[in-house]
């Protein structure tokens, strides 16, 4: 994936690894009141702007606690009055909210009614989350989140966030300092140009920061008073939205060029000026001619990270190395071919050739051979370079037109399929039963988010390959029956990789992303997957165990910060793991003094 970039930035531009005095700055985040180091039983002070009492203390969502203060704390915090007399145990509340989220049959008011608990009681929603992550995962994230964000402004109630319009420009850093926290150590930021599969929402686009960030708390166990959501508004060019009355963003087409360069580039700047070095930007949802140009441009200067790109192909590198285990063989015996070459599809192509080289030793150039993508126009050949775009032409190979992903299969004969496309129902019935019939199991991930936009479903996928189908999606979907058999499809869900990956940036103090660090990230995951899993015919482990998923991962990619000098946290602790656990933030209910 360097390579790629550093084709993009110019062969003489310095890499990750090239470290520039000019390009880093002091700075950094500490815990200031003591939430990482203090453990469950001590005290904490409810700190605001001063020690939150009575009614503000139950409007502050960090240490409210509704019923659970105890008759000391109520004394103690001028509450008497304010609550009724019962007081119940975090446990009970837990079963009452989740007893209430079940009684919504729509899935958008379960996704309103997490939202509101997260405004009213923080720790409350993550020890939610956290305990029931299987069911309400895809609650506060793909697919409803897709939803969500479509209809942002008719739902929205109160803000979330940064939001960081044109208006702002050249007062980026002031609008920064307007955030009330100071310690941030993890920022999600989009522009809502390209949100899921679900094209330009717009300033509308901020539901994915907010939802991603609320993963990294509950799954990578990131505080979140040190996560920061935000959303460029730099214009959307959505009809519907600019003559919708109920949204919330700039009402002008997208802002694009230099002045959409110069914003970005003070947005930056800012961000490091008033955060630090090490505080990790997670870009999300970008289009593509953004996307690439931005991890390029950035990736040499600040720690930054792009889930579309990176995330997702290190998760379904995982994949694809559990897959190895189940079937046997090695990547290199394979042949990949993918329908959709944006920056999903090219970041894992990428990614795959990276792993190849490495286990075969063979130059990368050569490694890509093995790896064929299909865009609108049919498969990239040779004889389309030159009108492709930059970050498709090293995918293109020596080989006749084909105008079709049919054609293509039967041509390429890959033992592996990928969607990346965000179009749903493109692995027809013809495609499935064409890879499956020169393939005894054939490897079939349909990846694009949400549910409706995948390529195909799980009962489709082992109904014509006959339930042969090694099979995975980026949404979730019920396990299926087939000929007496019950095959449980599994789920490459970027919230397996990003979590725990900014979790071993943090802990590590790493300051810039290299392409080994995702490499750590997809081995770890892959080492989670059990024989009990591959049983079932799963490429991926149940979330159910998410939290001690993120902590290896986190641990594999601190490893390899510290062997590559990119980490700055010293001295490098013993047990990686154990660090790792121990720096994850707890959503039990704290005593108050």
């Amino acid at each position: 994936m360097e390579s790629t970039l550093k084709g993009i930035r110019g062969c003489d531009a310095p890499g990750v690894l090239d470290m520039d005095d000019a390009a880093t700055v002091g700075g950094g985040v500490g815990d200031t009141y003591g939430e990482d180091c203090a453990t469950e039983d001590q005290l904490v002070t409810p700190w605001t702007v001063s020690v939150a009492s009575g009614y503000n203390l139950l409007r502050d969502p960090r240490y409210n606690k509704g019923l659970a203060f105890t008759e000391r704390e109520r004394e103690t915090h001028y509450l008497r009055g304010l609550l009724p007399p019962a007081i119940v145990s975090q446990e009970l509340q837990e079963r009452k909210i989740m007893n209430n989220i079940r009684q919504y049959q729509v899935p958008l008011q379960r996704y309103m009614a997490m939202m509101d608990l997260q405004e009213n009681n923080e720790r409350l929603f993550y020890k939610l989350l956290i305990d029931n992550v299987e069911e309400l995962l895809p609650v506060v994230y793909t697919p409803t989140v897709g939803e969500a964000c479509q209809k942002y402004g008719s739902i929205f109630s109160r803000p979330q966030g940064l939001y960081i319009s044109l208006k702002e420009k050249g007062k980026i850093l002031e609008v920064l300092k307007n955030w009330p926290e100071r310690s941030i150590q993890v920022i999600v930021v989009t522009d809502g140009e390209r949100i899921l599969g679900l094209g330009d929402l717009g300033c509308q686009g901020m539901g994915i920061p907010v939802g991603k960030l609320a993963l990294y708390t509950a799954l990578g166990g990131v505080r979140p008073s040190a996560c920061l959501p935000i959303t460029l508004d730099v214009g959307t060019n959505n009809k519907d939205l600019l003559n919708d009355e109920f949204y919330i963003g700039l009402r002008q087409r997208r802002a694009t060029g230099q002045e959409y360069a110069d914003f970005l580039q003070e947005f930056m700047t800012a961000v490091k000026q008033n955060y630090g070095e090490k505080v990790l930007i997670q870009f999300e949802d970008f289009a593509n001619h953004n996307a690439f140009e931005l991890l390029a441009r950035y990736g040499t200067t600040h720690l930054v990270f792009n889930d579309d790109i990176q995330g997702t192909a290190s998760v379904v590198l995982a994949g694809l190395i559990a897959a190895q285990k189940l079937l046997g063989g090695t990547l290199a015996e394979h042949t990949f071919l993918f329908l959709g070459a944006g920056e999903a599809g090219t970041g894992i192509a990428e990614l795959i050739a990276l792993e190849i080289s490495r286990q075969t030793k063979a130059p990368i150039e050569e490694c890509r051979k093995k790896i064929w993508l299909v865009d609108s126009k049919g498969l990239i050949v040779s004889s389309r370079k030159e009108s492709l775009q930059h970050f498709k032409k090293p995918w293109a190979h020596e080989h006749e037109t084909i105008g079709n992903l049919l054609d293509a299969v039967n041509a390429i004969k890959p033992t592996v399929l990928i969607g990346t496309s965000g179009k749903g129902q493109t692995f027809t019935q013809d495609v499935i039963e064409a890879i499956s019939s020169f393939n005894e199991r054939p490897i079939i991930l349909a990846l694009s988010n949400p549910t409706s936009q995948s390529e195909c479903t799980a009962e489709q996928a082992y109904t014509w390959s006959k339930g042969r189908a090694v099979f995975a999606t980026g949404s979730p979907f019920d396990p299926v029956e087939y000929d007496g058999k019950i095959h449980v499809p599994g789920q490459a869900n970027n919230a397996y990789i990003f979590p725990g990956f900014g979790l071993g940036v943090v802990m590590s103090g790493a300051i810039r992303v290299h392409d080994d660090m995702l490499l750590a990230a997809s081995e770890a995951l892959a080492q989670q997957v059990s024989e009990e899993n591959f049983e079932k015919g799963l490429i991926y482990p149940p979330f159910s165990n998410i939290r001690k998923i993120s902590a290896h991962i986190a641990a594999n990619v601190a490893a390899k910060a510290y062997e590559l000098g990119l980490a700055s946290r010293r001295p490098r602790p013993r047990d990686l793991v154990k660090y790792a656990e121990s720096c994850m933030y707890s959503p039990v209910y704290r005593n108050y003094r």
